[in-house]
């Protein structure tokens, strides 16, 4: 199995836009307007600081992806990376694509120099998810997230 994770591009926008309406369904039961995802997603590619999209390649197909957006700590004159939109599809799950992610995601924070930490959240149910970012080195915050 060759992977190659790179940063993703225009031409991966329709892989983008599947896998967040087939995330949005499996995690949360939750069909997302196509429509306003081609935006959203075209949006973030259009404007390096809204974030950036990496994606996994076998093949020359897309076999996954995450998205990082950024979070400004004045308390550490730095910023947060947040790690969002992981998807793997079905069939390529539980051989090693999402640490190849994640380290990438480790290096470009270490070659940007103004990164202070990596961060993402999890459904409190997503015990399989859990176990990988801790067996990658991340560790449940002290903070609980509440939004309006």
């Amino acid at each position: 199995m060759q992977i190659s994770i790179r940063v993703a591009n225009r031409q991966d926008l329709a892989a983008l836009v599947n896998f967040n309406q087939s995330m949005a369904l499996e995690t949360e039961n939750k069909k997302l307007d196509s429509d306003v995802l081609n935006k959203g997603v075209g949006a973030l590619m259009a404007d390096p600081n809204k974030g950036f999209y990496l994606v996994a390649e076998q093949n020359a197909q897309v076999v996954g992806s995450l998205m990082v957006t950024t979070e400004w700590s004045d308390w550490r004159n730095a910023v947060f990376w947040w790690i969002q939109s992981v998807y793997i599809l079905p069939q390529n799950r539980r051989q090693g694509i999402y640490g190849l992610l994640y380290s990438k995601v480790k290096e470009l924070a270490e070659q940007d120099g103004n990164v202070c930490g990596l961060r993402l959240y999890v459904e409190k149910e997503n015990v399989i998810a859990q176990r990988t970012y801790e067996a990658l080195g991340m560790e449940q915050s002290h903070y609980l997230m509440y939004e309006e």
